[in-house]
């Protein structure tokens, strides 16, 4: 069974307008497929709902740049050893929000860094163009904070201060984030791709990805997809089996995703 993993924004999603609608024919067929179809991203859990919702989809999801995987109570019978959380088992591998807050909330005397958590619904929908109603879903933070920082050359300081509280800074295509040192998406991807071997047997991951953040994933999944970015350039990332998508956001993840449905469906006819 085919796996797919995928980052969100720049991804699946247009970086410029978080459009999905050039994918929809690769999200229809997988759907009918019943393809596990894995949201790995920087969003929040409120925000993934909200996307799998809309798409029509319920499947397990990787939040917060790889600090929880949320797997939906009774997902395909899977035996999950994990604890119960509103409806879904969840492993845990970031930090708690309000840790990491405090830590913004002492290295802000230094260093002149703006979280999410310092800002409002209306300055974070401008910095990210989104509505206000997703900004405010965006603003829901459980694990990570994404920051702005005011002078860039203080970034080596900050990322020493970091450590030290346990802590890390990963770059997304928007913004830094502030998260837990021991997670990262590659992390997530590994654990739950185990499940679903557990679980299912033999399986075929894939991992699409556009930025930085995404390396860890795309090093451990079967066949990594780097989505370029929307001015047409790639994040610089050299893995021996890496397929690069010819189009931007959804267009590029639609074309990929099409042709390796179709490969997987040969392989095993």
């Amino acid at each position: 069974m085919l796996v797919i993993f995928t980052d969100l924004d720049g991804s699946l999603l247009n970086h410029e307008d978080y459009s999905y609608k050039d994918a929809i024919p690769s999200l229809e067929r997988i759907k009918k497929l019943k393809i596990p179809l894995i949201f790995t991203s920087s969003k929040t859990r409120v925000e993934i709902e909200l996307l799998q919702k809309e798409i029509g989809i319920k499947e397990p999801f990787i939040v917060e740049n790889g600090a929880a995987v949320f797997f939906p109570e009774k997902y395909r019978n899977f035996r999950l050893n994990l604890p119960k959380f509103n409806g879904y088992r969840i492993m845990k591998l970031g930090k708690e929000y309000s840790y990491i807050r405090k830590f913004i909330s002492q290295i802000k005397k230094i260093i002149p860094i703006k979280g999410f958590g310092d800002m409002s619904v209306e300055e974070i929908a401008k910095l990210t163009d989104l509505p206000i109603e997703r900004a405010r879903y965006a603003k829901m933070r459980e694990f990570t904070e994404p920051f702005i920082i005011e002078d860039e050359s203080k970034l080596s300081i900050l990322k020493k201060e970091a450590e030290k509280y346990g802590l890390k800074i990963t770059k997304g295509g928007r913004f830094y984030h502030l998260i837990g040192k021991d997670q990262d998406k590659g992390k997530a991807v590994k654990l739950t791709s185990q499940i679903f071997k557990e679980n299912l047997g033999d399986i075929k991951t894939v991992g699409i990805g556009d930025s930085k953040n995404d390396i860890s994933m795309l090093e451990v999944v079967d066949i990594p997809v780097l989505i370029p970015k929307f001015n047409m350039e790639y994040e610089n990332i050299w893995l021996p089996n890496l397929i690069k998508a010819s189009f931007p956001g959804s267009k590029g993840w639609n074309e990929v995703v099409w042709r390796l449905i179709d490969e997987f469906e040969t392989a095993c006819n």
